[in-house]
């Protein structure tokens, strides 16, 4: 396993008493230890959680959960300690948002596969350099930290010749819970088959709880075990798992379940958007009314009226928006995930403030 550091990407920190990691190295070398000796429900790490519906939590992995998630996604041929497990070459890109850098490290390899997210798809696309690269060698590539948009996909494999299989899992579940075959693209009241509901995991890969939190630990762990993930799921007839959207990010409309994820699949489709959100906001008559934010590549013309018309030719009445805005640029995480929480607080500091 070898992990590849790109250089001048990412900003400086000032840090007031930190020790330099190569430091730490430098000091600890050829000093004495005791060989540890950890059980399987010993802690192994502090992995926190994105913090996009909330603050960051850090979620006890054990090391049976991480040996076990290893063992698992390795049937998957997936990433991290699977790759070590197999012998794989891992790059890692420190600053996946400086595209030209990241673009210029991979022009450097015939790399094989690929691991990113929806968001990171969609600015690759639009590099031209990215576009010309050689995937002659490209056989696989895995998505995961949100939702994978049809359109995005449908273009990375134009693009690259390589189908996109889409993973599913959260830092609750060392990571992964669940993930396509690449090959071929019981907690509380249980719903049928193909019906909506709360997914549910329970496995050797679920965290121990989290770090002085036991309070947040008992809201996602029962006592049987299971983690209560927060995501509306559906398991199809076909035996795959199909994610709707986060229970937290769902829009009532006159009593009428609404998923951002599948307006955000509408506009997404929509020419000349590269980003984009729904949330629901306060409404009198209501209860919530739905507003989208878009952000528009250089040189398109995109009005309210066409994002509107467009959405209603894809969607029922009570899933257009009602408020359509035009931004620069949408709030993200680190690692490129929307931030909708953001957004919706927003919204309500201008109602607040009125």
């Amino acid at each position: 396993f070898v992990v590849k550091h790109v250089k001048k990407m990412v900003p400086a920190f000032n840090i007031p008493d930190a020790i330099k990691f190569n430091d730490a190295l430098a000091k600890g070398k050829g000093q004495s230890f005791t060989e540890a000796s950890p059980t399987n429900d010993d802690v192994a790490v502090l992995q926190y959680t994105g913090g996009t519906t909330g603050v960051a939590k850090g979620a006890m992995l054990t090391h049976r959960n991480l040996v076990a998630n290893m063992l698992q996604a390795n049937a998957f041929t997936f990433h991290c300690m699977a790759m070590m497990i197999s012998g794989n070459h891992n790059i890692l890109i420190t600053n996946p948002r400086d595209i030209p850098a990241f673009v210029k490290e991979l022009s450097k390899v015939r790399f094989t596969g690929f691991v990113g997210l929806n968001t990171l798809f969609v600015a690759l696309c639009n590099d031209e350099i990215f576009r010309g690269l050689d995937f002659s060698q490209f056989k696989v590539t895995l998505s995961g930290g949100m939702a994978l948009q049809q359109a995005t996909a449908e273009r990375w494999e134009k693009i690259t010749g390589c189908k996109v299989c889409e993973g599913y899992g959260m830092t609750e579940t060392s990571p992964l819970a669940t993930v396509n075959p690449i090959k071929a693209i019981q907690y509380g009241t249980e719903v049928p088959m193909g019906e909506r509901g709360e997914l549910c995991v329970k496995g050797p890969q679920v965290m121990k709880g989290y770090w002085q939190r036991q309070e947040a630990t008992d809201e996602m762990l029962d006592a049987e075990g299971w983690l209560k993930t927060g995501d509306i799921a559906i398991i199809q007839e076909d035996g795959y798992l199909r994610i709707v959207d986060r229970k937290k990010d769902m829009i009532l409309v006159s009593g009428f379940n609404v998923y951002p994820n599948e307006l955000e699949d509408v506009m997404a489709a929509i020419p000349g958007v590269t980003q984009c959100a729904a949330i629901g906001v306060p409404d009198e008559k209501s209860g919530e009314a739905i507003k989208v934010f878009l952000v528009k590549a250089p040189g398109a013309e995109l009005s309210e009226e066409q994002v509107k018309a467009q959405m209603r030719d894809s969607l029922t009445a009570y899933k257009v928006p009602k408020f359509v805005e035009f931004r620069d640029a949408l709030p993200t995480t680190n690692v490129g995930k929307i931030l909708r929480r953001e957004l919706r607080d927003e919204e309500l500091k201008k109602i607040a403030n009125k």
